[in-house]
């Protein structure tokens, strides 16, 4: 059974993007366009790691990672999240939360992501 990545992600074309480039390191990958729905996901199938963004329609990404690591049936998921805010103070915020990684959306975005889960062991091989 291949790696399940659940991506949360409201912009579909950056959800699409970060899909496509997870297929191709062999993931299989579930996209959720809203917080609520991103949550129940979490919490319906046991992805590998999830990939959250911050702002949301409804629950913002901060809350979800809070909810997610304080459940013991998700909390040893790791949650990247992803994001436009890339102020220190933002990324501090994500790790207080319980995120394993902070990765601004800039034109390295889905490289650093596809890197975070190599770090994790969730993609063999080098870039």
């Amino acid at each position: 059974m291949p790696t399940t990545i659940l991506i949360i992600e409201d912009s579909r074309t950056q959800a699409i993007r970060l899909q496509l480039e997870l297929q191709r390191h062999g993931l299989a990958v579930e996209i959720a366009a809203t917080g609520d729905a991103g949550l129940a996901a979490a919490r319906q199938v046991r992805h590998q790691a999830i990939v959250l963004d911050v702002e949301l329609p409804g629950i913002d990404g901060y809350t979800i990672c809070r909810a997610l690591k304080s459940d013991p049936a998700t909390s040893a998921i790791p949650i990247i999240m992803l994001t436009r805010h890339d102020e220190t103070g933002d990324a501090l915020v994500g790790l207080r939360v319980g995120a394993d990684d902070y990765i601004p959306k800039d034109s390295f975005a889905e490289h650093n992501v596809v890197e975070a889960l190599r770090q994790l062991g969730l993609i063999e091989g080098s870039v």
